[in-house]
């Protein structure tokens, strides 16, 4: 099982936590998802087996967030 934080800009409301939450926690490995709105981070808790580091990043980047 891996952790990562991730910094994540462009996040200011509770929409930004429900989309990243709710996109990130769809994917297949993904087992824990918390939005840091006040530090700017994302904490994930996936299987590396399941699913990457980077696609994890990508659908972050995807739901309009820069992800560092």
């Amino acid at each position: 099982m891996g952790k990562v934080t991730l910094n994540v800009q462009g996040m200011s409301c509770g929409h930004c936590v429900k989309s990243i939450e709710g996109n990130v926690g769809e994917l297949k490995g993904v087992s824990k998802v918390k939005v840091h709105i006040e530090k700017g981070t994302v904490d994930v808790e996936y299987n590396s087996n399941e699913v990457t580091l980077e696609s994890i990043k990508e659908t972050i980047d995807g739901q309009g967030y820069d992800v560092k």
